[in-house]
Order: structure tokens, then sequence, then C-alpha cells
């Protein structure tokens, strides 16, 4: 069966790929899943995980694009080759999840790996510019795979006012909504972001944003102290202490104060902020394992502070503060026990009860691709994609530019 050429006039079925590489730059997740339109008239979508896989980079390339990440200065020539490599990878990974499940790919959907996001702009030449820039050749995937790819999903909404994230909270309510209960769907990714559905709401009572830090400064700490790539189930941090005036310097930030709509990456996470949280922990004698145990106090205290200062007065907002609230939990971050554990230790004093996407049917580690999945099955339908309640944007946009193989 060959991929249609350009979008049908009407919406159809599709097996779609859904490519997702986050800020922690770890690897590559594809998700294969079955889209098509909904049952009846204004419906959201049908959506069907066919299968998962997940792939490291290579380590030489993981720390190519971290050093892009943190602001080194490359070369244009070598910006160039990063981003034909990245393509190239993400074609090969498609193809590998492709083969294992037995299935034909229609559609791929790839995130590519955000190097800079500036949502709040910053001067420059005379101008002040908001900026978003994602990489990884979509040129690539479309012929290898031959088929049509959407890439660059983030500018659409940046041009058009919003932040360029969270764009997860499309999939969120099409797939999590429920008429009794408040839900709250948590990202643990390199940057925890967070979808707030309360019970029965409309696309515009949806609420969503970026808390702050996930696994970034966690995931930095081990690199620097311990040489490792990340805290496996938080046994580093569980042989630590947190130190409260540690944590309350680091959350002087001023991002966590800032009200939604808001987005934010290593421009405000990245090694600055991991280098102050070492040295502030070395300067009182503290042992390397608090150093981590730290970070990941500042992950949970800061969920915990915008659940109190922004999540809870939106839910009481809209009349649905005395329904039952569950806080789902996806991406990298639900894997360390620790840091889970004491999230739902955290929120029970809310009443808030924590489950992991796992119990409704989508895994953990699957979630972002799915969602990209969708965004391009969207995209290539002529259909918008921002929900404009969660990244501020002026209005619904068809996100993405697409690279037509075939």
């Amino acid at each position: 069966m060959r991929a249609p050429a350009k979008p049908a006039a009407q919406p159809s079925a599709m097996i779609v790929a859904g490519v997702m590489s986050g800020t922690s730059a770890d690897g590559v997740d594809v998700a294969l899943c079955r889209i098509g339109p909904g049952a009846g008239r204004g419906d959201p979508p049908r959506i069907k995980l066919i299968g998962h896989l997940g792939t490291a980079y290579p380590k030489a390339v993981r720390a190519a694009v971290l050093r892009v990440m943190e602001g080194e200065a490359l070369p244009a020539a070598e910006m160039s080759r990063l981003n034909w490599r990245l393509g190239g990878i993400y074609a090969g990974c498609v193809e590998k999840t492709a083969a294992k499940f037995g299935v034909r790919v229609q559609l791929v959907g790839c995130h590519g790996q955000t190097v800079h996001h500036e949502a709040a702009g910053a001067r420059y030449l005379g101008s002040r510019v908001r900026s978003t820039w994602q990489i990884g050749e979509a040129a690539v995937i479309a012929e290898r795979l031959r088929c049509p790819a959407v890439s660059d999903f983030r500018p659409a909404d940046l041009a058009a006012g919003g932040q360029g994230a969270p764009l997860v909270p499309m999939l969120d309510f099409c797939l999590f909504r429920s008429a009794t209960k408040n839900r709250v769907l948590l990202n643990l990714g390199g940057i925890a972001n967070v979808t707030v559905l309360p019970a029965g709401c409309t696309p515009e009572q949806v609420l969503a944003f970026d808390t702050g830090p996930g696994n970034m400064v966690i995931d930095a700490c081990m690199a620097v102290l311990y040489g490792k790539k990340y805290d496996r189930n938080g046994i580093t941090a569980g042989c630590g202490h947190h130190i409260d005036s540690v944590v309350l310097k680091l959350l002087r930030e001023p991002y966590f104060a800032t009200p939604p709509p808001k987005s934010c990456g290593r421009e405000q996470f990245g090694v600055d902020y991991t280098n102050r949280l070492i040295k502030l922990c070395r300067a009182l004698g503290a042992p390397d394992a608090d150093c981590v145990a730290n970070a990941t106090t500042v992950t949970i205290v800061s969920l915990m502070d915008a659940y109190r200062r922004f999540m809870l007065p939106h839910l009481k907002k809209h009349g649905c503060s005395a329904h039952v609230t569950e806080l789902i939990v996806a991406g990298g971050g639900a894997r360390n026990a620790f840091l889970v554990e004491r999230l739902g230790n955290v929120f029970r004093d809310f009443g808030v009860s924590l489950q992991p996407t796992d119990s409704l049917g989508i895994p953990s580690q699957a979630k972002e691709a799915v969602a990209f999945a969708l965004l391009a099955w969207l995209t290539w339908n002529g259909l918008p994609g921002n929900v404009p309640a969660a990244t501020g944007a002026n209005r619904a946009v068809v996100l993405g530019k697409v690279s037509y193989g075939g």
C-alpha cells in the first residue's frame, strides 16, 4: 500500500509513527499508532497504540546534542551535520520499530531534538525575538520511509503568540479526560510538565505548563559527580539528605512564580543551575549523594508548589475541587522509584492519588511519542493541534511542516 501523495479530503485511519527525543537527550522513543476519525461528529480521533520501542542515542551523538543544548557555539557546518545525522537516526528507529511490529508506516510525526527554546524572547539585532529550534532533518525520514513526515511542530504555535509548548495536552484531552474525575497528567522528562483536566472539561478549560526541572538536574548531577547518565531507581538520592536552605535558594528561580502559560528548558535549568546546586551543597560540606537528593527534592517541591499555586485554583475556578483528583505519571522519571514514591506521599496530603499512564493503557515511555503521532495525523488532515488555553496562543493553528515521501 502506497502512502497518499497529499492530504485526503476526508480524514481516514492511518498507521502513524510518532518519534520523540526529549530534553534529557537520552535517546529516541517511537510509538506506532493506528489513528482515525472519531465515531461521531465532534468526537476526538480514535487512537490505538500498536507498539513502542525506545533506542538510546550513540554516546558520541548524545554528547554532541548536549553540548549544543547547553549553548556551546558550533560552526554552521557541524550544526548542519548534526541535523542530518539525527534525521538518519530517527529514520532508522522508525524502520526498526516498524519491522519489529510488522507494519507499514503511512505517516511519521517527528518532534526532533530541541536545541534552543526561548518563548519569552530576547533582545537581538534591535528587536525582541522569540524563538525555538528543533533539529533532525525530516526529508531524510520521508525518503527512507517513503511516506510523508511532519516535523517542527512548535513554531506555528509560537508565531501565533503561544509558548510553543506544551503540545501534549491535545493527546491528554483526547485520551484522558474524565466526566467524573479531575486528572493531572504529569510528564517527568528532562523538564516536568503538567496538563490539568477538570472533570468534564472543554478544550478551553485545559491548563498546561512546564513546572520546572524533571530529570534534568538529577541527571546532570549524576553525570558530573558519578559519571552516570541517571540515578537508577533513585538509589543515590535515597542515600542522601536534602538541605532545606539549599532547596529554598534554588526555588527562588523567578520561573517558578511566573504564572502559566509558560515553558522552560536548559536555558533556565541547564549546566549553570546544576553547578549552582553543587556549589551550595559543597559549601556546607555535604557529600555527593546529598547533591542528588537536593536535585530530586527541587523537582518534587516545585511540582507541589505548582499544584498549590496554579493547579488547585484552576480546579476551584471550574467548580471541580470537590471531585476525585488523579495524578497520572509518564516519562523517564516514572521509572525513578524513589522520586515517584515521594511524589505520591506529597500529593496524598492534597487528597490526590498517583498512578502511571500504564494503568490507563499507554506505557509511560510511549506517551509523548503517541502525542506526536496524533499531532502528525491532525496536521496531515489540516486540523489544529495546539490547545490555545494551554500554550497561550491567540488561536488554534495547524502545526508542523510536511516533507513528502513516496
